[in-house]
């Protein structure tokens, strides 16, 4: 009798970091029991409103989507992009104040991200947002087609090298505000996986992150395939930013770190209400 094999799809961003996440789970160094491993690799927007209708069995989502797609996802308590005191950058071509946004248009790498509701958190001016593909903000603002924009990604450590200005580090401001890290990512399961499966996916990318950060180099030239040209060290440097102990497990810390992150935003009315946080705890 031939045993139907069963699948897992994790869903993730094509970007340098997540992809030495997932680079054991990718390559097999890490498994999980019973199923085989499918990937798709899609920007954190696409992932984002593919998560609204719970199409994927696991996948990575913003922090500031996780009130809308609750009913679906669970947050897997490993696997998170936190940053400690910095995080998404708002620059421009020409130096200017936060305070000077105002009436500017915004280049904004999608409407769901955590980007987008630490700005509105933070800058109370008016502003016009200008919705984007992440890797379009930083060439719309070099092209003066958009005032000031958000880089994340890698662009958070290249933008000066390409004449950029900062005008206002959304994690650093986050921080002095609350003395929290910042969580910009989850990755989350869905609930018809059940209990056993939720938790065996969750040790698996626990697994996987531990297993890259302990071979890195292997990670890495893995990872470099998703990082848009990228030089080696300055992956390793965005790697080792936003794949760190927080994403092993985010602890009391993240957590607090994600009430705090919704209830600012449900006080300014980015969001109805503060959504019941439920997680999966990797072991």
């Amino acid at each position: 009798m031939t045993t139907k094999t069963k699948h897992i799809i994790f869903g993730h961003s094509p970007d340098s970091d997540d992809a030495f996440m997932f680079y054991a789970l990718a390559k097999g160094h890490v498994k999980v029991p019973g199923y085989e491993i499918g990937h798709r690799l899609e920007d954190i927007q696409s992932l984002n409103v593919r998560a609204a209708t719970g199409e994927l069995d696991i996948t990575a989502i913003s922090a500031a989507v996780y009130p809308k797609v609750a009913q679906h996802y669970r947050i897997m308590s490993c696997g998170a992009s936190v940053g400690r005191n910095y995080g998404p950058v708002v620059v421009s071509r020409k130096p200017m104040t936060a305070g000077q946004l105002a009436g500017k248009k915004i280049g904004i790498p999608g409407e769901h991200t955590t980007s987008w509701m630490l700005f509105q958190i933070f800058v109370r001016e008016p502003i016009t947002p200008v919705f984007l593909n992440f890797d379009s903000v930083g060439p719309a603002v070099l092209e003066g087609r958009v005032d000031a924009g958000i880089l994340l990604h890698e662009g958070q450590i290249l933008y000066q090298r390409q004449g950029l200005h900062g005008v206002l580090d959304l994690g650093k401001k986050w921080f002095e505000t609350t003395e929290l890290p910042i969580p910009l990512g989850l990755d989350c399961v869905h609930r018809r996986l059940g209990d056993k499966v939720s938790q065996a996916a969750a040790d698996a990318l626990r697994a996987s992150v531990v297993y890259a950060r302990s071979h890195e180099d292997d990670a890495l030239d893995y990872a470099l395939a998703y990082g848009r040209g990228i030089a080696k060290e300055d992956a390793r440097k965005f790697v080792r930013m936003y794949v760190n102990d927080d994403t092993v497990d985010m602890g009391g810390e993240g957590r607090r770190a994600l009430e705090m992150l919704y209830r600012l935003a449900a006080e300014r009315g980015i969001i109805p209400a503060s959504p019941k946080l439920d997680f999966v705890q990797a072991k």
